[in-house]
């Protein structure tokens, strides 16, 4: 693919060789303020974004000495996606009684589609709410009580059912407390649903449930992707999103029931789906099209052990597009969401090139669409290049604080591997500690794209900097929690996300470097790292135990 000429000479400036084993500042600035110019446009999937940044990273890998790791011998992986982008709704209201309350998409509800229809129609749909919308036999847990969603729309709360929990209710210890499982994602709530025939789902918004504001909810202005299926596969919602809490909240008076007493009851065993006499109304037009994006695939051969990978991942996708904030900037660029996590992937992989050769391959893979539902990484996932049976970790980056040095590394998922154990070793060796992540509830650890891989047993580990307020040599975790607070809260998923002149990048140096030594112990033992008891993920990695003897 030809690249802009700006772009090969700041390839070459910043990919020059160099011996020293450290992390550049310097290179990592370089990196992340030229992914979030305007020349990239927002990289988004499938657009001119896209064809430049997918140029730019083969570009740098090839200067860096890397050899393609993709499909047929190439640096990509194609990706097909179904993006699509809803229209003015002629019609989204709620009726009953002969009463209808109209809707205003992005203000009382927010929807997208993932059906390839030219228009989103759902008429005079029951609403069914649907507590936490849980079925976990394993955990004695059924939300849903064999009621019938065929044709229905299914209102769901997000989160855990023990999230907030009190003493002595049913929900208590039944999953992970104030640390969510994979059953409190708002994935999970639309598959479920889809499972089981509804035409919509809509979650009930709750900044504390969910771990962000509306804002962020509506951050994809009505645009969707997923991976191109069969039409056997396709959903059977023709819409699914979200409604505000005071939306929520009027609904079910107008239904005649409280929603503040029904989350309660929500989180007793014997919950049973209630009928809220309410239809939904929705018409809304619908661009859709297939959109070929692309995984980039680089590796480093092993010597020894070729056939065994450690996988290191960072997302290149952002939101692309959007409309002007205060400043007029329309590119919603992700400087830090994850332009910085890619940087620090290009200074692993020239460390490792500065390094003797490894006896196992080191695989480096910059996944597309992970905004859009870690699509790159599921598709990646479901069509491997290398086994997961002998893929030995992946170790992921995405969003790093920048606000300095700090006395700890936070980690996402405790109990789940062992591989916090070599975070913590080598952290030690820094003069670190670890702190556990200070928002369990916000299910980081399902968030990232090192999720698709853990679904297929291989351990990870993942470095998240909004995961919890690091204790920083200056200022302490009040500094950064203040950090995390203005960034989830004023840049997350916006255009403000962008590379800042003020960024203090010392403490993700360390970040990046405590990867790069767990992953360079991997690549020069026969170590196999695992997952600890209790983990959902211990038993799919123990069958394809016999692969790795």
């Amino acid at each position: 693919m030809t690249l802009l000429p700006a772009i090969c000479l700041a390839a070459l400036l910043v990919a020059s060789p160099a011996g020293a084993q450290e992390i550049s500042a310097a290179n990592l600035t370089e990196t992340v303020r030229t992914l979030a110019s305007d020349q990239f446009q927002g990289r988004a999937p499938g657009t001119v974004g896209e064809e430049r940044t997918i140029g730019y990273l083969i570009g740098r890998l090839q200067a860096l000495g890397l050899e393609p790791a993709g499909t047929n011998g190439g640096w990509t992986q194609p990706v097909p996606l179904l993006h699509t982008a809803l229209g003015e709704p002629s019609k989204l209201a709620f009726a009953r009684g002969g009463a209808t309350t109209p809707l205003v998409q992005g203000t009382d509800i927010y929807v997208s589609t993932l059906q390839p229809a030219d228009v989103a129609a759902v008429a005079n749909a029951p609403l069914v709410f649907v507590g936490y919308g849980v079925t976990a036999p394993e955990r004695g847990w059924d939300d849903f009580k064999g009621a019938d969603l065929k044709g229905k729309v299914a209102v769901f709360l997000i989160n855990d059912p023990d999230f907030v929990a009190a003493k002595g209710e049913d929900s208590v210890g039944k999953f992970g407390g104030r640390t969510m499982t994979y059953y409190g994602r708002w994935t999970y709530k639309f598959e479920e649903a889809a499972r089981r025939g509804a035409i919509a789902a809509l979650i009930v918004h709750d900044s504390d449930g969910v771990g962000y504001g509306w804002n962020v909810v509506k951050s994809g202005g009505g645009e969707n992707y997923g991976l191109v299926v069969p039409p056997e596969q396709r959903t059977s919602l023709a819409l699914q999103g979200w409604i505000s809490g005071e939306t929520a909240t009027k609904l079910f008076v107008d239904a005649g029931q409280d929603l503040a007493k029904l989350r309660i009851a929500a989180r007793r065993k014997n919950f049973r789906p209630v009928d809220l006499g309410t239809r939904f109304d929705a018409e809304v037009p619908v661009k859709h099209e297939v959109v070929q994006s692309q995984n980039v695939l680089a590796k480093i051969p092993g010597t020894r052990r070729p056939n065994e990978v450690v996988m290191y991942g960072a997302h290149w996708d952002a939101y692309g597009e959007g409309k002007p904030d205060e400043q007029g900037r329309i590119y919603r660029a992700g400087a830090n969401d994850d332009a910085l996590g890619v940087a620090g992937l290009f200074e692993i992989a020239r460390n490792f090139k500065a390094a003797p050769p490894p006896d196992r391959t080191i695989l480096f893979a910059f996944w597309t669409a992970e905004e859009r539902g870690l699509l790159g990484s599921e598709a990646y996932a479901q069509s491997p290049l290398y086994p997961p049976e002998t893929t030995v970790a992946n170790l992921g980056l995405d969003i790093l604080q920048t606000a300095g040095r700090a006395k700890d590394v936070i980690l996402v998922g405790k109990g789940q591997g062992t591989l916090e154990d070599d975070l913590a070793r080598l952290a030690a060796k820094q003069g670190r500690t670890v702190s556990v992540e200070s928002l369990p509830e916000r299910g980081l650890f399902y968030r990232a794209d090192h999720f698709s891989m853990a679904k297929r047993g291989v351990p990870v580990l993942l470095m998240m900097g909004i995961a919890g307020a690091s204790d920083l040599v200056s200022g302490g975790k009040d500094a950064g929690q203040k950090w995390v607070d203005d960034y989830t809260g004023k840049c997350y998923h916006q255009a403000c996300d962008a590379w800042d002149a003020g960024w203090n990048l010392d403490g993700a140096i360390e970040d990046i470097s405590v990867f790069y030594r767990i992953g360079d112990e991997l690549a020069r033992s026969g170590k196999w790292p695992g997952w600890k008891a209790g983990s959902e993920f211990k038993a799919v990695r123990d069958a394809s135990a016999a692969m790795r003897n």
